[in-house]
């Protein structure tokens, strides 16, 4: 039977409009990253690097910017991956109301990022906010703190934040990964006379590698991309203390500074593609080894 080739010109209206609203937009804005582009002026003028050097200078707050949305990705990478793989390996064994317990785990990723930054920051409120109310009520007043307005903690409680919404999510796309890995790969590590750590190290993490590879490039695109849950609980305060790149972008526009926002933007499109490319090779490799 001949396979029948369908005709090139059925896929022109998608390439028609992903050209339109996707590649011109973007090149438009390396464009504009390169020039004075700002809303208190009618005329564009090209100035080179002169926006980039600013991002990168010590007399300014963007390096600051950079390194909290890199710390918040590290952080949040590493904790959900952790607690995403540790609750996929509880809930793939044979415990009672698996569930039940997966879907109170998965619940809060699909609820929407704004809803639960305003839930949690009534939660986080110094005063009268859930958290430090039961704190007090148990006789723990000494472990009370100003969650969101605490430079030491405001940061700390936006990555607690952000993991509790999307550790479920990960653990989902993990005990996937587990449940594709026959049994006969741990029975004959048993035979070999294998502990729990080395079924776990030699057998369950190398089979695991294609769905860690996900997470992990899911984990950095979110972390670096962050806004909602920054913006909704302390809008990037106390002071410049949780800003990061996108509410750092969201500023920069809402101030009329369209060439530095467009300049930093191109950062963070540079930063992500060059991240993800070199996590994706590093992790095929290692799972190349693995195999």
């Amino acid at each position: 039977m001949n396979n029948k080739i369908y005709p090139s010109y059925f896929s022109w209206a998608t390439l028609g409009l992903y050209l339109v609203f996707f590649i011109i937009p973007g090149l438009m804005g390396f464009y504009y990253s390169f020039t004075d582009w700002n809303m208190y002026s009618s005329d564009i003028q090209f100035i080179g690097f002169d926006n980039f050097s600013s991002l990168f200078s010590a007399d300014e707050k963007y390096m600051k910017f950079i390194v909290n949305t890199l710390n918040f990705t590290i952080s949040t990478v590493i904790l959900k991956t952790v607690l995403g793989l540790a609750f996929a390996i509880a809930l793939n064994e044979g415990i009672r109301m698996k569930g039940f317990h997966r879907v109170m785990i998965f619940m809060p990723s699909i609820v929407p990022m704004l809803v639960v930054g305003l839930i949690f920051k009534s939660v986080l409120n110094p005063a009268t906010g859930l958290l430090n109310e039961s704190l007090r009520a148990i006789g723990l007043d000494v472990l009370t703190q100003k969650w969101l307005v605490d430079v030491n903690w405001a940061f700390k409680s936006i990555i607690a934040v952000d993991t509790w919404k999307g550790v479920g999510y990960i653990m989902i796309i993990l005990l996937a990964g587990l449940q594709s890995i026959s049994k006969t790969y741990y029975e004959a590590a048993q035979i070999d006379g294998a502990n729990s750590w080395q079924k776990f190290k030699y057998v369950t993490v190398p089979l695991l590698m294609p769905a860690l590879v996900v997470t992990t490039v899911l984990n950095l695109l979110h972390g670096l991309k962050v806004f909602e849950v920054v913006y909704v609980l302390t809008n990037g305060g106390p002071g410049y203390a949780t800003d990061v790149l996108y509410t750092t972008i969201f500023k920069e526009f809402s101030q009329g500074r369209y060439g530095v926002g467009t300049a930093l933007s191109t950062v963070l499109f540079l930063f992500m593609t060059i991240v993800g490319y070199f996590v994706i090779r590093l992790m095929a490799k290692e799972e190349e080894i693995s195999a």
